[in-house]
């Protein structure tokens, strides 16, 4: 058969070391979806509504590490993925987005009729992902491609978008097969007067803090964190997105209640605070209300979030480089027991405060939920959509060795489930996703895609009957709620006619039900009907 445009994007894909490409056909796309079916050695995940197949490839890139491709068609197709985009582009997710375009005569901004035609699609895309790239030729597919790549993994890692014409992919490819994409991944550097300056002053501070966010998960800095806070003897606390990033149980570890005015006021006491992967963010800061008295070091791959909320030494750079440079650079104290007491009493007024709300039930259930998955296996990832449980899983989920996902980036519903597939394609199970009743349904179609795959992934359902975070803002704020309750299907029975088996849980046996389901291969769904609280974190007792 005659190559065409299609296998243009397949060869370069595959030389660029893509194994998985995340596909949902289209009329302008088929060339390369055609492309797709030549290909045996690339796996096609696809799914049934455009903005899961991207939250699923989001999944898949945050366990492996590696950018992951999508593939979607012109105008709505293209255009239902800028949600999950934005949270890819929040987390600092590598997603390559590829979409096909109308015919090359109607790219420019005219009207002339074609299905799907927008003035401008690139437009829709440019004030989301990093960067946006067109191939207006089958030459330029190769280049296209090996830029966007490229972009997506350079740090600040992101998602990107590449727009290619229906007739570019389907014309016949007038290039040799592409067998080599050779693309180097700059490294970003911190400056050495800078890590100089910043050294000089943590080795003078009498009580240094650091706060830890996902920029150090990504860099895979654990152990360059561990030992720069262990030469400072430094407490270390996490973002929700830097969760993992130092051990739970460490003696430096104050954890990662943030939204605790005990641990905002930890990091306000810091004489220097040194804030690495994190822009200190309206999360990070606990809305904020964050007011550091101390000096702040900020080290940030994103060079438009330092100092974008508070004066800081700014120093643009990796994660990874600058806590090596930074350990070669201070004095190593010796332990005198002052910062392991002072985490330990962080943690136990923490522990105090919601000792006095009446959560044992909340605690209880989040507690089971961790221990089943350590019984999958400590290294089970879970993907946690934007509901009650999740948020006490920002902060009060022990991360060791059970990395945590969270659609905290940019807030929207219906991430659990379709990241989770996305994560299963590339590890094959178990993943554990968590979802509240009203943003299951966001994602409830994708129960087809597990089962048509095989995908071991296990679907926690917390059923409250309705938007159950909103139903507390409401209510605290002006003492009744607005389109906060929710009609809602038999979510088990719902999973059953998709062929997936389905339990209907209690808090009292959801420990043994989700271990079942997490330790049975394929998709399973557990229900939850219970109405959790959230905690009350922002006041201090008298």
């Amino acid at each position: 058969m005659t190559r065409i445009g299609g296998d243009l994007v397949v060869e370069t894909l595959r030389a660029l070391g893509m194994d998985t490409v995340f596909g949902l056909p289209g009329q302008h796309a088929l060339g390369i979806f055609d492309a797709l079916r030549r290909a045996p050695d690339l796996r096609v995940v696809g799914a049934r509504v455009e903005n899961n197949l991207a939250f699923a490839a989001d999944g898949h890139a945050r366990v492996t590490g590696r950018v992951t491709p999508m593939v979607v068609s012109t105008g709505p197709g293209a255009l239902l993925t800028l949600s999950s985009l934005q949270e890819s582009r929040a987390a600092s997710v590598p997603v390559l987005g590829i979409g096909s375009q109308v015919p090359l005569a109607g790219m420019d901004g005219g009207h002339h009729g074609y299905l799907h035609e927008l003035p401008d699609q690139q437009a829709s895309f440019r004030g989301i992902v990093k960067s946006v790239h067109v191939a207006r030729t089958a030459s330029q597919i190769p280049s296209a491609l090996r830029e966007a790549w490229a972009s997506a993994a350079t740090a600040p890692r992101g998602p990107v978008w590449v727009e290619i014409p229906q007739d570019v992919l389907m014309a016949p490819a007038e290039l040799p097969p592409v067998t080599t994409a050779g693309v180097r991944v700059p490294e970003l550097e911190p400056s050495p007067e800078l890590l100089d300056t910043a050294a000089e002053l943590l080795a003078a501070a009498t009580d240094p803090v650091i706060l830890a966010g996902g920029g150090v998960v990504r860099a895979e800095a654990h152990e360059d964190l561990r030992a720069l806070a262990e030469a400072l003897r430094a407490p270390v606390l996490t973002t929700f997105g830097g969760k993992g990033a130092f051990g739970w149980q460490h003696p430096l570890s104050g954890q990662s209640w943030l939204e605790d005015r005990h641990a905002t006021e930890f990091l306000e006491s810091a004489d220097v605070l040194l804030v690495v992967g994190s822009g200190l963010g309206e999360l990070s800061s606990n809305y904020h209300t964050l007011a550091p008295r101390g000096r702040i070091v900020q080290v940030e791959a994103d060079a438009g979030t330092l100092g974008a909320n508070h004066p800081v030494l700014g120093i643009h750079g990796d994660a990874r480089a600058a806590l090596v440079g930074l350990a070669a650079r201070v004095p190593r104290r010796e332990p005198d027991g002052r910062a392991e007491a002072a985490v330990t009493d962080l943690v136990a007024r923490v522990r105090e405060r919601l000792d006095g709300q009446d959560l044992a039930r909340e605690r209880q259930v989040l507690a089971d939920v961790r221990a089943a998955v350590a019984g999958a296996g400590e290294d089970t990832p879970s993907f946690w959509d934007m509901t009650i449980l999740g948020y006490w899983a920002w902060s009060a989920w022990n991360p060791d060795g059970a990395p945590i996902h969270t659609a905290q980036g940019a807030g929207g519903l219906g991430f659990g489930l379709p990241a989770a597939l996305g994560a299963a394609a590339a590890t094959g199970g178990p993943v554990l996703a968590v979802s509240g009743d009203g943003g299951a349904m966001y994602g409830v179609a994708e129960l087809a895609t597990a089962a048509q795959h095989g995908l071991d992934v296990t679907w926690l359902v917390v059923d409250d009957g309705g938007y159950g975070i909103l139903r507390e803002y409401q209510t605290g704020a002006f003492g009744e709620t607005t389109a906060t309750e929710l009609a809602r299907p038999d979510f088990a029975a719902l999973a059953r006619s998709f062929g997936v088996p389905a339990t209907v849980s209690t808090v009292d046996t959801l420990r043994d039900d989700l271990t079942e389901a997490l330790r049975s291969p394929g998709p399973r769904v557990v229900v939850l009907p219970a109405v959790l609280r959230l905690f009350e974190p922002t006041h201090l007792e008298s």
